[in-house]
């Protein structure tokens, strides 16, 4: 009876988490897609870079900040070093099937062959130097050098080929006559979705928009701007969907205001680029707040300059100034030549909010696995690895839907190249710098497990995507889906103590 009670009331503590739980997946979904992702276009956009680059650069970035601090925390004490590789393994795990596979069942296509081999071979060669140095059971500090050169290395590479690819497109287009097709076969080879990232539905958004667009000249003022900016509601598209949509879009629209309100994003393929005068002004105070209060769980919002004056109200009174002088230095009708520089900010934002709500669902994962009474390790083959990859996870399916699964399928390898590189590269580092010894690792029959299990995943998927002439359809998926199913029944087996290695 006494169990029975004690089950019973951790489930109704563990009720409230739960629905703490549900919003920041809210949260994460929403922020993804609406504010995250059109920066991201925006960003490629204005620095002319192809899906591939901005896969393994900026959503890199965006999605691996997380990932790449945890390790750093971890490293900082000796006998959580292994952990922090473990960790890294099971998140690359979780990406490289869980999220690929996911890509592939929202967007079946066709992968850019050379890209896919070369993110793979790389992230092969890494998990190979780092299995060598986990059965090694120290690193030095040429070795962890050499993990910061690789990816240096490998992002060279990355814009090297683009470019090499768009300067061999470009003599082909001025070679051949107008109605001359560039052949299939060089398309297919090495290109991204396009050169220069646009929405697939910029033409018919465009078309949407002018049918609605008055055939009077009309200029609002800016109080009206700022209240139509803010409301996150399409009252065309209100009147479309169902009474489900209504529902959640009204809990939604809260923190999609609030959103608004610190994030601001640039939308290339409309005519103004979303020019919002009075609330673009007003980013330039609540973003960087925003970016203070989110980064490190706001820890650096209290710190007092010399004792007195607080990070916080500088930021603001720095934040009103840049307003201002944007304000009186702009129009309502037209955007500023420096409005790009506003995707950049907005990729921050969301960026650190995202890191923010993962991090979140990672500590709710936890005492939920606490209140639960499961343990550490099986949190972390299961909660913990998915938790640290749910930002990763809705910002390359969101990406996916919105008609670049390329760019989603680079973020899955060069994020997780990026994790795994600067996460022990960087951390191994600093303990170094701190202790003045090597780094040393602890090891145990689940880590092998994990190691052996990413690199047979990258391993089949080397061999199985070239012989479907890279194409990546819903049987791929499901193949990798399954895959993921069995390493984690092998792998729990293995900590309960049904599997022994020795």
């Amino acid at each position: 009876i006494s169990s029975g009670i004690a089950f019973s009331s951790s489930h109704s503590s563990a009720s409230p988490q739960i629905i703490w739980l549900l919003f920041l997946f809210v949260i994460l979904g929403l922020t993804a897609s609406k504010f995250f992702c059109p920066n991201l276009s925006a960003i490629c956009t204005s620095l002319h870079l192809t899906h591939n680059v901005a896969g393994v650069t900026f959503l890199a970035l965006g999605n691996g900040a997380p990932d790449v601090f945890s390790a750093m925390a971890a490293f900082s004490h000796p006998h959580t070093a292994g952990l922090a590789v473990g960790a890294l393994f099971g998140a690359g795990i979780f990406v490289t099937t869980v999220v690929a596979g996911s890509v592939a069942l929202v967007k079946p296509f066709t992968v850019a062959s050379r890209p896919f081999l070369r993110d793979v071979i790389f992230y092969m060669v890494a998990v190979f130097w780092t299995f060598l140095m986990l059965y090694r059971g120290t690193t030095a500090l040429g070795e962890t050098l050499g993990y910061l050169g690789l990816y240096v290395v490998y992002v060279l590479i990355v814009i090297i080929s683009a470019y090499i690819y768009n300067r061999q497109k470009h003599l082909i287009n001025s070679s051949v006559q107008s109605t001359a097709q560039i052949p299939a076969e060089f398309h297919s080879s090495d290109s991204s979705d396009d050169d220069v990232p646009c929405l697939n539905g910029g033409t018919v958004q465009q078309e949407y928009e002018s049918e609605y667009r008055p055939l009077l000249p009309y200029s609002e003022s800016t109080s009206q701007i700022l209240l139509s900016s803010m409301n996150p509601v399409d009252s065309r598209k209100w009147r479309r969907k169902t009474w489900s949509w209504r529902a959640l879009k009204i809990l939604k629209t809260p923190l999609e205001v609030v959103l608004l309100l610190c994030v601001p994003v640039v939308d290339p393929d409309k005519e103004d680029r979303n020019w919002r005068r009075p609330l673009n002004c007003l980013h330039l105070t609540t973003a960087p707040l925003a970016c203070l209060l989110t980064f490190q769980s706001g820890a650096y919002a209290d710190y007092m300059i010399q004792g007195q004056f607080p990070v916080w109200l500088l930021m603001l009174l720095l934040g009103f100034f840049l307003s201002a002088i944007a304000f009186c230095t702009t129009t309502n009708d037209s955007p500023p030549k420096y409005h790009s520089l506003f995707s950049l900010l907005g990729f921050l934002v969301s960026a650190l909010l995202i890191s923010a709500a993962a991090s979140e669902v990672v500590s709710l994962l936890h005492m939920l696995g606490v209140v639960l009474s499961l343990s550490n390790t099986v949190l972390g083959l299961t909660l913990l690895a998915w938790g640290n990859s749910v930002g990763d996870c809705f910002s390359d399916i969101t990406i996916a839907r919105q008609g670049y699964p390329r760019m989603a399928i680079s973020a899955c390898f060069g994020g997780i190249i990026f994790n795994m590189l600067l996460g022990v590269g960087l951390g191994g580092l600093m303990q170094m710098v701190e202790t003045h010894n090597d780094v040393q690792f602890e090891t145990d029959g689940l880590t092998w497990v994990l190691a052996a299990s990413l690199g047979l995943s990258l391993v089949l998927s080397f061999v199985i995507v070239p012989m479907s002439r890279f194409h990546l359809g819903r049987n791929y998926g499901i193949f990798l889906l399954v895959f993921y199913a069995i390493f984690l029944i092998i792998a729990l087996l293995t900590e309960f103590g049904k599997i022994h290695f020795v």
